[in-house]
């Protein structure tokens, strides 16, 4: 297991700038240096999984933050893509959604998600969820990528 590892990469797939600025910001705050890759729709999402352009030099990252509505694509096929790809699915994915709804929690589920966590609407309460996030899935998990 490589401890040395200094920057975690995070793809984030978020098509509201607001709720994008506010995850910027709050991993700004966090104790891990976090690059923080922003893709806006579901294509774009796959784009960069895939290495196409523009992102040709992209590695793959560390963990996934998904948004499930999402334009041209939506979060559940980019989820159901990313689980189905013997390159990907060790990828951690974190849906971070508004959607409570019973069903999009258990179609994530069995699409194989990590973790499914509601977008708080209070701003206090996302900063919370973001270093919640740091603090188990960057400090206390081992990811895959991790791994030598």
């Amino acid at each position: 297991m490589n401890e040395t590892q200094s920057t975690i990469t995070i793809l984030l797939i978020e098509d509201n700038p607001g709720d994008v600025r506010l995850t910027q910001e709050a991993f700004k705050e966090g104790r891990k240096n976090v690059t923080l890759d922003v893709v806006m729709d579901g294509v774009e999402a796959i784009n960069y999984l895939y290495n196409k352009a523009p992102y040709q030099e992209k590695k793959n990252p560390d963990l996934i933050l998904l948004d499930l509505n999402l334009p041209k694509m939506d979060g559940r096929e980019v989820l159901e893509k990313v689980k189905s790809d013997d390159n990907l699915r060790r990828i951690p994915v974190i849906v971070l959604t508004t959607s409570d709804a019973d069903q999009d929690i258990l179609k994530s589920y069995n699409l194989h998600v990590n973790c499914y966590l509601n977008k708080p609407v209070d701003f206090d309460k996302f900063f919370d969820i973001i270093q919640k996030i740091e603090d188990f899935w960057l400090t206390t998990a081992i990811l895959p990528s991790m791994i030598p």
